[in-house]
């Protein structure tokens, strides 16, 4: 079974983007809803979820402390992703628990790496 990544990301362009950068390097990213994360997250395994810190307008936050609080998940690691103007959303992110918070265009040119490093960094593990 492929490395899995779920994404709650509303973007569907963006998504296809991750999800073909994914699967070059034999990683599936899955698109969940904040409500059905945890419950994707028990029925497999789950390497780090990809968050979009602008995900419904203001709801990012709120789920990823959501992630962070819940005993299941909340030592999964949460990438976001965020336009690299909104310093005070980066650092609102930092403070609720965001493993990385990158701006979308250095997050879009990492991806390949991000994935990489998440990956190998789980198996250590």
């Amino acid at each position: 079974m492929a490395e899995t990544f779920l994404a709650i990301v509303d973007d569907l362009f963006f998504l296809s983007k991750i999800q073909q950068t994914a699967k070059l390097l034999g990683v599936r990213v899955e698109q969940v809803t904040p409500v059905k994360l945890a419950e994707r997250a028990a029925q497999i395994p789950v390497r780090g979820v990809i968050l979009d810190l602008n995900y419904r307008s203001d709801s990012a936050l709120d789920t990823l402390r959501a992630i962070k609080a819940d005993a299941r998940i909340g030592a999964t690691p949460v990438i976001g992703f965020l336009s690299h103007v909104q310093t005070d959303l980066a650092a609102a992110a930092r403070e609720a628990g965001c493993d990385l918070v990158l701006a979308r265009s250095t997050f879009s040119q990492k991806l390949p790496e991000l994935l990489h490093d998440w990956v190998g960094r789980a198996q250590e593990t």
